[in-house]
């Protein structure tokens, strides 16, 4: 019994990675039409219209660390496919001046979203890679208006060791 448990466990382990894999692997180029983007990637977790373009992004949460953005041109082919959980990225978000629609188009939806209540605001948490070494989390602060109030950057709290059992 407990050798076909750890089977099926191993396979679906091999699943889910084949997938994740498939993404990172073989990325669309840029001219293909977004019907090929699409049966290359999977459905979109969402979809954005940023002007003339259109963002499929593809999240690879809520443990995930990378969000995929495709940007569709108005012809309907892609013109560019990029990993956006980057401080380069992050770097773009501005208290004070940055909406909450703004920062779904640069980084894409949040993995976990907290509500504050002392501060009023929304904590939108983005765990990533930060210089592609450390376990992090961004977190953007939104206010009820809709705008970016503040920003924190630290470690992943779900990343780390546990102090249970230590002495």
């Amino acid at each position: 019994m407990l050798n076909t448990v750890s089977r099926a466990g191993a396979a679906l382990l091999a699943l889910a990675l084949s997938g994740c894999a498939a993404i990172v692997g073989h990325a669309p180029a840029p001219g293909q039409p977004e019907a090929d983007v699409v049966a290359r990637l999977g459905r979109p977790t969402h979809v954005y219209q940023d002007g003339d373009s259109r963002l499929l992004e593809y999240m690879h949460g809520p443990m995930g660390q990378t969000t995929d953005m495709a940007r569709i041109g108005p012809d309907g082919r892609l013109v560019s496919f990029e990993q956006v959980l980057t401080l380069q990225k992050f770097a773009q978000i501005i208290p004070g001046q940055t909406s909450a629609e703004q920062v779904l188009r640069l980084v894409g939806a949040p993995s976990e979203i907290v509500y504050y209540r002392s501060a009023g605001m929304n904590g939108w948490n983005y765990p990533y890679k930060e210089s592609g070494t450390w376990d992090s989390m961004m977190t953007v602060y939104v206010d009820s208006a809709g705008m970016v109030r503040r920003m924190e950057n630290g470690p992943d709290p779900r990343r780390m060791p546990s102090d249970r059992g230590r002495d």
